[in-house]
């Protein structure tokens, strides 16, 4: 599989849920908590032009966040992006 990072902070409702469809699907992910780190979260910004979290990457593209990975998941896409 491809790696797969998630962004998140540590009050995020949606962050959980984007956890529990990754772990449903058992897709391994790395967590990274931005909920302290100010410069990570303007770099989120930047590069996804959005600000809120989870920010999900797969083999390194911004592919959303957890509507938008459940929304790929309900199209049957997901798995495939991640090479399962």
């Amino acid at each position: 599989m491809v790696p797969v990072e998630m962004y998140v902070t540590n009050y995020c409702p949606y962050c959980t849920s984007a956890k529990a469809l990754l772990n449903k699907r058992g897709i391994p992910f790395k967590v990274i908590d931005v909920t302290t780190d100010t410069a990570k979260r303007e770099w989120l910004v930047e590069t996804t032009g959005r600000r809120t979290v989870p920010q999900i990457f797969i083999d390194g593209k911004s592919v959303g966040g957890s509507d938008d990975i459940h929304e790929l998941d309900r199209k049957g896409e997901l798995m495939k992006m991640v090479g399962a």
